[in-house]
């Protein structure tokens, strides 16, 4: 009888956890704040050992094939300050792709610059609605903040593609990557930054430009923010002399479609 009984609820518990599946409540919660390790000489930044595991584990993304010169441009756009227009100026010259990472207030308060980005071919991420660290919240609250941004953006162009993430201030648990691993998104990290954000201490493009220049390598996913002056003066001399140099710009979706052929 007692046989039966463990044999039972081991039927139960695989239909309820298909394929050794974990809910994400079960999963640690842990807060941990995204972090890379540039290296010398352009090679290819790491991360810590904890944090590749968990990205591989749940299909996230922070840096691309570093054997090859492939560069993925992205941009938080958390609220407008007068840049993004002269970037997506830039990007049409130059005919580079780039994701904008965007919270609610810009999605409703920015339209026409929302429409410039998907017409002219780039993709629109996921920042979250209200910008919340998501291990701070309860699943319900990080669905909510994830779909009403989907709902949003749907309002807002009529698509319904939205499957990137990035993860508000960088902070990220299990549990929040396999939630919304399960909602259907990528999370997305970057390989490449620098303290640009601060609108009140901006160094001027030359600055802007070795940081850059500096930190960049074969693969990596740069993170630049569009509130930022440098940035927006930089970026035609940072895309001509990487142009110059070998490297090409990748889409998410070039990304994705790699990985999927890769693994099939």
């Amino acid at each position: 009888m007692k046989q039966v009984t463990l044999t039972l609820l081991l039927v139960i518990c695989v239909s309820l956890f298909p394929q050794g599946a974990a809910s994400a409540e079960a999963l640690s919660n842990k807060e941990h704040n995204w972090s890379f390790n540039p290296a010398q000489n352009n090679q290819p930044a790491t991360t810590e050992p904890l944090y590749e595991e968990l990205i591989e584990k749940y299909g996230g993304l922070y840096i691309g094939d570093t054997r090859e010169k492939e560069l993925y441009l992205t941009f938080d756009n958390g609220y407008e300050n007068g840049y993004t227009g002269e970037i997506l100026d830039v990007l049409k010259e130059k005919e580079v792709p780039a994701a904008f990472f965007v919270t609610g207030h810009y999605l409703k308060e920015e339209t026409d610059l929302i429409d410039r980005m998907v017409n002219e071919g780039h993709t629109v991420g996921n920042h979250s609605y209200h910008h919340p660290s998501l291990p701070a919240v309860s699943d319900e609250r990080l669905e909510r903040e994830i779909r009403s941004l989907e709902e949003e953006y749907e309002k807002a162009t009529g698509r319904t593609d939205m499957m990137y993430l990035r993860p508000p201030r960088g902070t990220f648990s299990e549990r929040t990557l396999a939630k919304t691993a399960e909602m259907g998104y990528v999370n997305v990290f970057w390989s490449l930054a620098y303290k640009d954000w601060e609108t009140d201490k901006q160094k001027g493009a030359d600055y802007a430009y070795e940081k850059i220049m500096k930190r960049v390598h074969p693969g990596a996913v740069m993170l630049l923010h569009s509130v930022s002056s440098d940035n927006a003066k930089a970026l035609p001399k940072v895309i001509d002399d990487l142009k110059a140099e070998g490297y090409t710009f990748k889409s998410l979706d070039e990304w994705r479609l790699k990985q999927e052929i890769l693994f099939q």
